[in-house]
């Protein structure tokens, strides 16, 4: 039942998330910075509202590597009922089928034939990245069909709206069908959080299965501390390695009140060749950039005045201020300044009372404008409402009804027919009274 009611929870929450992530008006605004990356394909959002404030080649189909491992995780949480009691055993035929792959293993070929739970296969899933554990539990998930597992993977992407994603295998190893884009690997992993244990998982340093002597270790260097790429603000998640696919990462970063979220993939990589880190400096790089030089902060507010228009119908009220309908927050560059912002509205010309302040009578777009380039970049469309109630005004609008048919087109040619026929009957009655005094004048001559 729980389990159950978790899986609800988390479909309910993924949906909730896409959702969000459609209807926000919240742009991809990308910053100007210094900051020199080696990886091919980069994706950097703000996990508190979803603003994309760096990109490059993030729609570009990519190989992901061990990232992969992330929607392992997901389908086979999803798809087995009770974690904390299930264990798996180990077999000879799945350990076989990674021999002369360059997989990186977590040690399971010395559980053969032995149970071991799914806590202990999904930590070493995720922090040794065991390709051994990813097929492994794609077994037990799929009833020894790995590509009936595969399947779910393609169908859980497809319900999570990547719309450039392919699987081939559960572990990242090399295919020329499996791929995805920065994008959406960060769709991927956003669900993945929602998962209860996720998180914790994808940030452990160091784990002992049961029974086991020795320790998993992270192939994260940005979260253990004894590496020399360690950063302190980051959390997980995923690494990935291959010669196709160069090095990827997905990781976060969490300081002063702001988290982001980081996707890198293509980094320059060549077994034996070229074995460079460069994820993890472009990583530490970009988060000290975001998280230094931009911040969540106030653009415009609900009581901000946008603009006024014109008025009808209202008692000693000529124009109405509209308002934003609601407050624009955006994560914008510290030194951000009242030039840095523009607003374009689109509103009529005029309004008439009654109006109220819940009433949407016009739009307004949001830019950023880049001190140095003049480059504007959309940073939301709201709705624009008034920023008072107005009640109609009787005597005002049938004033104003009058004049508007005073100055109506058909009232003016009415009014100049009547005009034309009351001269034509002037005339007419003068000609009527001349000649009615003329006969007059020959008849009286006439009697003379």
């Amino acid at each position: 039942m729980k389990k159950v009611l978790c899986m609800i929870f988390s479909v309910s929450l993924a949906l909730m998330i896409v959702l969000s992530v459609s209807l926000s008006a919240v742009g991809a605004l990308t910053f100007p910075n210094d900051v020199k990356t080696m990886s091919e394909a980069i994706l950097l959002v703000s996990m508190d509202n979803k603003q994309v404030v760096y990109e490059k080649n993030a729609d570009k189909q990519m190989y992901p590597a061990s990232t992969t491992k992330i929607m392992t995780y997901i389908v086979a949480y999803e798809n087995i009922e009770d974690i904390e009691h299930t264990s798996v055993v180990i077999k000879q035929s799945i350990i076989d089928e990674l021999r002369n792959t360059g997989s990186s293993m977590a040690f399971l070929s010395d559980h053969i034939g032995e149970k071991v739970s799914v806590t202990d296969l999904f930590y070493s899933l995720m922090v040794p990245s065991g390709n051994d554990a990813a097929m492994v539990l794609a077994d037990y998930v799929g009833n020894g069909d790995i590509q009936a597992f595969v399947d779910k993977m393609n169908a859980k992407a497809e319900e999570l709206g990547c719309e450039n994603t392919h699987f081939a295998n559960p572990d990242g190893l090399h295919d020329p069908d499996h791929y995805t884009t920065a994008r959406d690997l960060q769709k991927i992993t956003e669900y993945a959080l929602t998962l209860p244990d996720f998180e914790l998982i994808a940030n452990t340093v160091s784990y002992t299965c049961k029974g086991d002597d020795t320790p998993l270790v992270t192939t994260n260097k940005l979260i253990d501390p004894s590496t020399e790429y360690y950063y302190m603000y980051a959390k997980g998640i995923k690494t990935g390695t291959t010669d196709e696919a160069g090095r990827c990462l997905v990781t976060t970063a969490s300081e002063g009140g702001q988290t982001y979220m980081l996707i890198l993939l293509g980094a320059p990589y060549k077994e034996g060749v070229q074995e460079e880190y460069y994820t993890f400096t472009d990583a530490a790089d970009l988060f000290r950039w975001c998280l230094v030089q931009l911040k969540l902060q106030p653009v415009k507010t609900a009581e901000t005045p946008i603009c006024e228009v014109k008025l009808n119908n209202a008692m000693n009220k000529k124009t109405i201020t509209l308002v934003p309908e609601k407050d624009i927050n955006a994560i914008l560059p510290v030194d951000l300044g009242p030039e840095n912002i523009v607003v374009k509205e689109n509103v009529p010309k005029e309004l008439s009372a009654p109006l109220k302040t819940n009433q949407v009578v016009g739009t307004a777009d949001v830019y950023y404008v880049d001190s140095k380039t003049g480059e504007e970049q959309l940073i939301e469309s709201v709705n624009l409402c008034p920023a008072e109630s107005v009640d109609r005004s009787g005597a005002v609008a049938t004033f104003s009804a009058m004049g508007v048919i005073f100055k109506s087109y058909w009232f003016l040619i009415v009014i100049g027919v009547i005009l034309v026929v009351v001269l034509i009957y002037i005339i007419a009655a003068k000609i009527h009274r001349y000649r009615k005094k003329k006969n007059r004048d020959v008849k009286r001559y006439r009697n003379f």
